[in-house]
């Protein structure tokens, strides 16, 4: 690595994890003073900073493109308001040579978010998820308002929270026949798995027979299904918080079920090329740095920065769950935004070159 690329790297590299710091703590304080209006008992100020907590790397991962931008546009940014940039285009260094040495510390924060992602967050993302639904559920309701629901054949599944060892809280189970009439109605404290069943406990039961219904209270009450804890615990997480590993094999499964799969399709593509998401928007960036903002305040390239940022997602968020409704596939949903940055980018820095 020659001393152009250790001190261009260096500058984009300490931008970017300050700008990453800054938005998850932004975005962390947020979320504390949202949650604030669900404070009750069970669930105080400290739960909420513990909840909080838990979430802070599923934020990393979500902010490391985004940080990468603006951290490209801070760090560049400087050395051209210094000239050092047109000293070095003097010595010899050429626009794509300088695209390398920016490519570079992208790529380790990149990478670093990648492994956040992966590896940390689902847990600490799981922890949060349960964490908040057992502080806040109710006994006396059916479904909480947290948890996920589930299917197994005609009977519809909601957990409350799942915990690891196989523990779930808040179990509703909604039977119907052949004809989709409900059946029975099932109420659990709690469940405990058991190799190929679960065990119900604190069981209230309501059967719908020839017009009237019969009441059951019991203690212990096994449930044979083909349901998983770790099915239960991708149900709860959001699908962009899940690992690589689980989240195709959790695709064909809801395909199988006859649910809703493409949802979780994007959210494995998005994953696989946040990375490449992050290369091209540094890609934009230096075309902007090199071009308009070359002479432009630090207010004026942060702002950019947040406008394209922003573009970038919505594009995302519009053209992803459009796939849902056109039919095309969620490869393609998560490639062009991704694309259109590479494509610009490129373009943006052979025409100044």
């Amino acid at each position: 690595m020659s001393k152009f690329d250790w001190y261009v790297g260096k500058a984009v590299l300490v931008a970017t994890l300050g700008v990453l710091i800054l938005l998850v703590g932004l975005d962390a304080l947020t979320s504390v003073v949202d949650e604030t209006d669900d404070m009750r008992d069970g669930y105080g100020f400290a739960d909420i900073l513990i909840y909080v907590g838990y979430t802070i790397p599923r934020r990393i991962h979500e902010f490391v493109p985004f940080a990468a931008l603006i951290g490209a546009l801070i760090g560049l940014g400087r050395l051209a308001a210094t000239s050092e940039l047109v000293v070095m285009r003097a010595a010899g260094v050429s626009m794509f040579r300088m695209a390398t040495m920016a490519l570079k510390p992208a790529l380790i924060v990149a990478s670093m978010g990648f492994a956040v992602g992966e590896f940390v967050a689902p847990h600490t993302e799981q922890l949060a998820m349960s964490y908040r639904a057992l502080a806040q559920r109710s006994e006396s309701s059916v479904a909480g308002r947290f948890g996920a629901w589930n299917r197994d054949g005609n009977t519809f599944v909601h957990v409350d929270a799942v915990q690891r060892g196989g523990v779930a809280y808040g179990v509703t189970l909604l039977t119907f026949d052949e004809e989709r009439r409900l059946r029975e109605t099932l109420v659990a404290e709690r469940a405990t798995h058991s190799g190929d069943h679960w065990m119900l406990e604190q069981v209230q039961s309501t059967r719908l027979v020839e017009g009237r219904t019969e009441s059951e209270s019991l203690t212990l009450r096994r449930w044979d299904t083909a349901i998983t804890p770790q099915l239960l615990t991708l149900d709860v997480v959001a699908p962009e918080t899940l690992p690589l590993l689980q989240l195709w094999p959790y695709a064909q499964y809801l395909k199988q079920q006859g649910m809703v799969f493409v949802d979780i399709e994007l959210a494995f593509w998005r994953k696989v090329l946040q990375p490449m998401a992050t290369l091209g928007l540094v890609l934009v960036a230096m075309s902007f740095i090199f071009g308009p903002l070359r002479q432009g305040t630090m207010g004026a390239r942060i702002f950019v920065g947040v406008i394209v940022g922003v573009a970038f997602r919505i594009s995302q968020d519009f053209i992803g769950p459009a796939s849902l409704i056109f039919g095309y596939a969620p490869l393609l949903a998560a490639c062009l935004p991704i694309a259109a940055c590479w494509l610009g980018g490129i373009w943006l820095i052979w025409r100044r070159a």
